[in-house]
């Protein structure tokens, strides 16, 4: 029967032994239960003759996992400021282990207060929403309505542990509220390649609310599709269980899920390391492609997270893939569309691989890489015996044929040149590997955006130029006086214990500032008595990358007023990441 339709919510159904209708409750009285006759299987009316052992999720799992010693997750993972978290810090040296940013200044994180409580959920969301609940103790999943589950996280008397983690919100109220990381929206696939016009519904897996009291507990596994993922807790506290995706691991990981006794294994127990890292109120932890991992809800909690995939590490999301269909996991479990998507991504990197090429760049290391394994893969789904399984996800528009043609060309052509080692130019930080959707609509964006930067670096600024870099220099100076300027430079050189120069220590040169110090004769400079120009921003190929124009922003104040050593090497210490 239907559970609704006999006023019975999912999760109770499995603990009626004989039900009673309304009309029987009358005379019979209500439904009779199971009766309990353990704390550490699944199925709690197993007689308890200590033959049997605990399974994860139970209340005597939880205890034991509690009670146990684990090496700290400071050994793996990194700690940094949110504004050192760019995509060129990730592509410079890659997304390989966990991150954890203590504060959320500089992440582009955009969230609720933390007085934001599950009955507002409710209020945004919708009482009548059908959501995803796990009963912990038996690891199952069931159906709720949203209002019912907001009831019972609100009552103190809780009868079971009940977990949300998969209230996916995008299509409500309360998207107007979060704001997913900048580093989560620069480097997602979905963000940048899915085209608007795609047949294909447009997977919503960035912005999901989670919901546990205390004691949820979620067993070992990898986020679908190999999706890296954002964790940032409200309030409350989670404790993750942290695994390396080494071979050997993901081997033994693989073995343990196909294994019919998986949820009486602790995985833990099976590898050489598994890492405990706590997750405070206004913590946010990046978790990298594969790393397995495990959750305990040590307190009431809310959280917010998100999924998503991305270039730095293809090789790694397409095995996590095959690694599930080998595991025949449910299609409700998997990433949306994530063959979809992938051809998609094929067909945007295609091309940015040939401009970066006509241009004279060569491509970052784990771009090469990440485009042969995706090559590999779309091989593989073309095979005469597996077409029919997987062209159902090749998008209308695409040439599968001759989009793998043209890419093995490419990587063939790319491969060779670094062979003869015959262009060099290290632009690691520079090629445009992330270009949105939108501007992948104009077919020459990212050769022209290249060219600018290359132009950016060599062209000699006209007499135009600075003669508007004189105007604007001496116009600034005439609207502040020399302890305001003084103030400004301090800031930008990150020294806010300087004190401020009186008038009477001006360097000379400041005394000057309105004498004519720039003579021009019908459009040309017949007498500069002006400092060296510096200001890259005036240059006529302007460049479109906003980091290269902090970092001439950045010479400028530097030639301007040149800090000590000490000074110097306490900016260089505040970009290191905290240890």
């Amino acid at each position: 029967y239907y559970s609704s339709c006999v006023g019975v919510e999912e999760h109770h159904a499995v603990d009626i032994d004989l039900y009673h209708c309304p009309n029987c409750a009358i005379l019979h009285g209500p439904s009779l239960m199971k009766k309990r006759r353990n704390w550490h299987r699944h199925d709690y009316t197993e007689l308890d003759d200590g033959s049997k052992p605990v399974q994860a999720g139970t209340r005597t799992f939880v205890k034991q996992l509690r009670a146990r010693s684990f090496p700290s997750a400071d050994e793996v993972i990194l700690k940094m400021h949110g504004s050192q978290l760019t995509q060129r810090y990730l592509e410079k040296h890659g997304f390989d282990v966990p991150i954890m940013v203590p504060k959320l200044d500089g992440l582009g994180l955009r969230l609720p207060p933390p007085t934001f409580s599950v009955l507002d959920v409710e209020r945004y969301v919708g009482g009548d929403k059908v959501i995803d609940v796990i009963d912990v103790a038996r690891q199952a999943d069931s159906k709720m309505k949203l209002h019912n589950y907001i009831k019972y996280f609100t009552n103190p008397d809780r009868p079971k542990v009940l977990n949300v983690i998969s209230l996916e919100f995008s299509d409500t109220k309360m998207s107007e509220l979060v704001e997913v990381p900048d580093i989560a929206r620069k480097l997602s696939w979905v963000e940048n390649y899915w085209p608007d016009d795609s047949v294909f519904p447009k997977p919503f897996v960035q912005k999901y609310c989670l919901m546990g009291v205390q004691d949820s507990y979620t067993d070992f596994h990898i986020d679908f599709g190999g999706t890296s993922v954002w964790y940032h807790v409200l309030w409350g506290e989670k404790i993750f269980y942290l695994i390396k995706p080494t071979d050997e691991n993901l081997a033994l990981y693989e073995s343990w899920s196909s294994s019919v006794t998986q949820s009486e294994v602790y995985f833990g127990d099976k590898v050489d390391k598994c890492y405990k890292c706590v997750v405070k109120q206004g913590h946010t932890l990046f978790v990298p492609t594969g790393w397995i991992h495990a959750v305990l809800t040590s307190q009431d909690c809310m959280a917010f997270g998100g999924n998503f995939l991305h270039n730095l590490n293809i090789g790694m999301q397409l095995r996590c893939y095959e690694m599930e269909k080998r595991l025949k996991t449910p299609d409700l479990f998997k990433f949306p569309f994530f063959e979809a998507i992938c051809w998609f991504v094929a067909k945007n990197l295609l091309e940015t691989l040939k401009e970066l090429r006509e241009d004279g760049f060569q491509p970052p290391s784990y771009l090469v890489q990440g485009v042969k394994a995706l090559l590999t893969a779309l091989k593989l789904w073309m095979k005469k015996e597996l077409v029919t399984e997987h062209a159902f996800e090749i998008p209308d528009n695409i040439r599968p044929g001759h989009l793998i043609k043209e890419l093995s060309k490419v990587i063939r052509s790319v491969e060779e040149e670094n062979s003869k080692l015959v262009k060099t130019q290290g632009i690691l930080g520079v090629c445009p590997t992330s270009r949105s959707s939108h501007e992948t609509t104009s077919p020459h964006h990212s050769r022209r955006r290249v060219r600018k930067l290359r132009d950016h670096a060599t062209k000699t600024p006209s007499n135009l130029d600075i003669l508007e870099l004189h105007t604007r220099e001496v116009l600034k100076r005439l609207e502040m006086s020399p302890w305001e300027e003084a103030s400004i430079n301090s800031k930008l050189n990150g020294r806010f214990n300087k004190p401020f120069q009186p008038s009477s220590t001006v360097p000379e040169w400041r005394t000057k500032d309105n004498d004519l110090r720039l003579l021009l004769s019908n459009g040309r400079i017949i007498r500069d008595e002006r400092r060296p120009f510096t200001d890259r921003s005036l240059y006529t190929a302007d460049s479109e990358d906003e980091d290269d124009r902090t970092r001439s922003k950045k010479t400028t104040v530097k030639v301007e007023d040149q800090p000590s050593g000490s000074e110097g090497e306490g900016n260089a210490d505040a970009q290191k990441p905290l240890n």
